[in-house]
């Protein structure tokens, strides 16, 4: 029987002693992940509480204990490759990783490259403001005004979705998601809509600074899960992972150790 993973202990050691930059490689299905005995997972490291890359170059988060457990479970070693949301698709395409993971969006595009797991959570996209703001951008239409500076990073979900809502606010470009939330700390810009997990993790980072807008509910709804090659056996075998640990709620309470800031941060 397979041993409970020591999640704690998980995340007290997900900084990653190694992390390659894969080159550009065949696809590759379970049965040749398990005959190199490497596992490649792309992560973007820019999204909190799912993965977040340091000044060192380490990557830490939920789904870096959820990759190596993963790998373990495969019986290979884990390879974390490097990618952005802007470059997420082209790096699946160009098959640079075998599946991506750290906070990846269900979207119909998506699926039709690759195959998803079963869903890891439920999510939506909420504004989150500075504080003294929080009771006045409450909706799109509110949000969408010429007045208003909407900051995005570049080439996800959070940058479709502003284009396709906001004609009339002015839709800013910020190119790292790792220090975007400071434009709205120095009041560079006025909102980003971003998916409800990452809001109430920069809510607690910036506490007294910035703050989820009080919204009834979120503006839309997606599912988040692990995107792969188009391989049943591997998606079989993904699932077969992800299922008991989704069940038990082992995957919520690493999700919540993740976005828990240290003591005295």
């Amino acid at each position: 029987m397979k041993r409970s993973p020591d999640w704690a202990g998980v995340l007290a050691g997900s900084a990653l002693t190694l992390i390659l930059l894969a080159a550009p490689s065949a696809a590759r299905p379970l049965a040749v992940i398990k005959s190199d005995g490497a596992l490649k997972v792309g992560m973007t490291g820019d999204y909190p509480p799912f993965s977040l890359r340091g000044p060192d170059g380490q990557f830490a988060g939920a789904d870096i204990a959820m990759a190596k457990d993963l790998a373990e479970a495969l019986g290979v070693a884990l390879v974390i490759v490097p990618t952005t949301w802007k470059t997420l698709q082209a790096d699946m395409q160009a098959d640079r990783y075998d599946i991506a993971m750290g906070g990846v969006s269900v979207t119909p595009d998506r699926s039709m490259m690759g195959d998803f797991s079963i869903p890891v959570m439920r999510d939506g996209k909420r504004p989150i403001v500075r504080c003294s703001d929080k009771d006045r951008y409450t909706s799109i239409a509110v949000i969408d005004r010429a007045t208003v500076r909407v900051v995005v990073n570049p080439g996800g979900t959070n940058e479709r979705f502003a284009r396709t809502n906001f004609s009339n606010a002015t839709i800013e470009v910020h190119p790292d998601n790792r220090t975007i939330f400071d434009e709205l700390a120095a009041n560079h810009a006025d909102v980003m809509v971003t998916d409800g997990a990452e809001v109430d993790y920069q809510a607690r980072r910036h506490p007294g600074i910035l703050c989820s807008a009080t919204v009834s509910q979120p503006f839309d709804r997606s599912d988040k899960a692990y995107w792969m090659t188009r391989d049943p056996a591997l998606r079989e075998a993904v699932n077969a992972w992800l299922t008991p640990i989704l069940q038990s709620g082992r995957y919520g309470n690493v999700l919540e150790a993740a976005a828990t800031p240290p003591s005295g941060d």
